[in-house]
């Protein structure tokens, strides 16, 4: 599996939805298709009652039903894990059948998570491969004993097929389902090492370009249960309305008319707005629009306004007398630039951004004493005990978390504060469900959006134009210091996600990276690509700089200072081949950009047009050429790579959240613009497996190149304009062109 992979662009959409389902507690049905689906599929419940480990069952029919640890939200994870546990056991893909986990993080933590359920950061193929592999090979290894039982000869003399024990001495031969049927677990169970896992050479499925996403069925036939979609008996549905800035709380509530509406039955009170329970959504959507709320005034945030911010915060990152937190240090990078034959020294901004998932935040929840069950699209189920059990006054092991497909994630999802409405709601009704389903205007105006940042980079050119030093100054608020105050101070007020991929593979002798919080008060949260989607966008478009001021051509410098990266050179080299990228275009420039985030190896060229008059910038084409180590759905991951690169141009290109005095001006897809199908760029992806190397995440990784190749292709196409300020807005294009 070690060749190059060229995958053709194909329709698909941004956001392929993902079914998964509810495994415990009130019977709702999830799935669809199941008799009509080829290769895998979704089950609603595990089947069989031979058990090997907490990960999969088998049943008589040799059906094997796999856990599935993973929120799914589009990133085709319920096909990924289970396939990995699917390829050491030797299963039989047909006969496999997919279930969500429950909430459980003693059996189904991730291990790159600190043991806990929780998806995002790209980590989820990452932090379970070797652990599901090994879980296969374990299972095998059982499966092997039962059968050895069975017809009597040594364990040794056996060999699998897929889903059959073969004893090829005597010409027997046994199905799973007939070990599950027949056979008896060997006590004690044997383990797995590395050294029983396969070589890449007798791999099935790993690689395999052929095996389909075991959630399509249901989406083509409508039966995929989302969050939002979730029905339960009796249940009751609400709404909440939260104060226009946050942090305010209601002062005097006059609910009249709101409590005339018709299915109207609770009025709630609440510490951040007042909830309304009714039998119908329209019910507490109407009573909604009637509540009469006198808000507090004291918030902080109300001198929270953000054009405003990022003007200090660049003044800031200017001023290098005000010193932050040291995140990597290599070298004397200060002392090396005080020696320089020239100093480039840029600002680079971003707005906030908003998650613009299609499904909006929705959660449903049962309070019954003090047992609490939710059924929620989250991406948190172990984080979402802890905040039920907190609001409903009981512990963690109390609380049930049935985890939905997601519409969309983005890390919006691994918050909880739609999760808290729902419980806080259901408590004040015990003992009947309440859906809570938050208006589009409710998810845009209540976001944790990505961080206001600005980044002021410094580099130091000796003579011949070389780099010697390069200082990199990052001022943002801190995600860490409200999500995980623990680690924030344990790492000395460092936050290693707002300033991650300010580290790069690039050889340069000395190299500084300081974060500088700001602590304004407001809620920012993670955000598809976090830092890296910015950090790389101020370094990459300073490599253009660099190419610039030595003269030199932009892919040639990246080569150079890559010398002794062979991955990182095999992207760049094919994505300039795909994109010609010596070939002169009329009225078009390219723009190059390279990335190393997530353990994987990006680069991206972008091919654009600019209306001068109007200051519009048009992305025609995008290449990309991706190494993620060990491909283990290559056509998913270049569907992975075609959704990262059109969020990244959405987001570089549109996408804005004003927050003026602490209001968020923004309220729907009118306002809070997102990139539409006809602005859409074709993309050309090859995807470069390197299974000899340590798996990468690929969620996230089409993102961060995408912004830094179209102002590199800007510049290109103006004869040297600079944009360096998160979305390229028309205003701001003319503005730069103007200067």
């Amino acid at each position: 599996m070690t060749e190059t992979l060229q995958l053709h662009t194909r329709a698909l959409s941004r956001r392929s939805f993902l079914i998964t389902v509810g495994v415990t507690g009130i019977a709702v049905a999830f799935g669809g298709l199941l008799q009509d689906a080829s290769g895998a599929s979704i089950a609603p419940m595990v089947e069989g009652s031979y058990r090997p480990n907490a990960w999969l069952t088998i049943a008589a029919d040799g059906t094997v039903t796999i856990m599935s640890p993973a929120s799914e939200m589009g990133q085709g994870i319920m096909t990924t894990l289970p396939l990995l546990i699917a390829e050491d056991m030797d299963a039989d893909w047909d006969k496999v059948r997919v279930v969500q986990a429950p909430s459980d993080a003693e059996k189904y933590g991730n291990p790159g998570f600190y043991g806990v359920q929780l998806t995002g950061g790209s980590e989820s193929t990452r932090g379970y491969y070797n652990m599901l592999r090994l879980v296969g090979a374990q299972t095998r290894k059982i499966i092997l004993a039962s059968a050895a039982a069975m017809l009597n000869v040594p364990v040794s003399e056996l060999t699998t097929e897929p889903n059959r024990v073969v004893h090829a001495q005597s010409g027997r031969s046994l199905d799973y389902g007939e070990v599950a049927a027949g056979g008896t677990l060997p006590d004690p169970l044997p383990q797995a090492t590395d050294a029983d896992l396969k070589p890449s050479d007798q791999w099935r499925y790993i690689g395999n370009l052929t095996i389909p996403r075991v959630d399509i069925p249901s989406k083509v036939d409508g039966t995929a249960i989302f969050g939002i979609d979730v029905q339960l008996p009796d249940m009751l549905y609400g709404a909440v309305l939260r104060a226009p800035v946050q942090g305010e709380q209601p002062e005097t509530i006059d609910d009249a008319e709101a409590r005339a509406v018709p299915g109207i039955s609770h009025i709630v009170p609440l510490p951040y707005g007042v909830g309304i329970i009714g039998e119908t959504v329209e019910a507490t959507k109407r009573a909604k629009d009637l509540l009469k709320i006198v808000w507090t005034t004291s918030s902080r945030i109300r001198s929270y306004t953000s054009d405003r911010l990022l003007e200090e915060y660049r003044r800031i990152g200017r001023d290098l007398a005000q010193t932050g937190v040291g995140a990597a240090t290599q070298g004397d990078a200060e002392a090396a630039i005080s020696k320089a034959a020239t100093v480039i020294a840029v600002d680079y901004m971003s707005d906030h951004v908003h998650h613009a998932t299609m499904e909006p935040m929705n959660a449903t929840a049962l309070v019954t004493g003090d047992t609490v069950e939710v059924w929620a699209p989250t991406q948190g189920p172990t984080g979402t005990q802890g905040f039920a059990a907190e609001v409903a006054g009981t512990t963690p092991d109390k609380v049930e978390v049935n985890t939905t497909l997601l519409g969309g994630g983005f890390g919006r999802k691994a918050e909880a504060d739609f999760i808290i409405d729902a419980v806080s709601l259901a408590k004040a009704v015990q003992g009947r469900p309440v859906k809570v389903i938050w208006s589009r205007e409710d998810d845009v105006q209540h976001g944790k959006y990505r961080p206001l940042e600005a980044q002021h980079v410094q580099v130091g050119l000796d003579g011949d134009g070389n780099i010697i030093g390069w200082r990199h100054r990052i001022v943002a608020d801190s995600i860490f210091a409200r999500t995980m105050p623990q680690l924030f101070v344990s790492e000395g007020g460092h936050d290693s996600v707002v300033t991650e991929g300010a580290q790069f593979n690039y050889a340069v002798p000395a190299h500084l990276i300081e974060y500088i919080r700001r602590d304004n008060g407001l809620d920012i949260g993670f955000w598809f690509g976090v830092g890296v989607g910015y950090t790389r966008f101020g370094i990459e478009c300073v490599i253009d700089e660099i190419a610039t001021a030595k003269g030199v051509d932009p892919v040639a410098l990246r080569l150079e200072l890559l010398k002794d990266q062979p991955r990182a050179r095999k992207v760049i080299e094919t994505v300039a081949q795909m994109a010609e990228w010596d070939r002169q275009r009329d009225g078009r420039a390219l723009g190059v950009a390279y990335s190393d985030a997530f353990g994987s190896h990006c680069a991206e060229i972008a091919e654009v047009s600019l209306d001068r008059e109007t200051g519009e910038i048009r992305v025609h084409t995008v290449w990309c050429a991706v190494d993620p180590g060990t491909a283990v759905q290559p056509r998913n991951i270049e569907a992975l790579m075609i959704t990262g690169i059109t969020g990244g141009a959405s987001h570089a290109l549109l996408e804005q959240i004003n927050i003026v005095n602490g209001e968020v001006q923004e309220s729907n897809f009118d306002t809070y613009r997102v990139i539409r199908m006809s602005e859409a760029p074709d993309i050309k992806v090859t995807v470069i497996p390197t299974p000899e190397n340590p798996i990468g995440g690929i969620g996230q990784v089409g993102l961060p190149p995408i912004g830094p190749a179209i102002a590199n292709a800007v510049a290109r196409l103006t004869g040297g304009v600079r944009l360096r300020h998160y979305p390229f807005l028309p205003a701001r294009v003319l503005e730069a062109l103007n200067a």
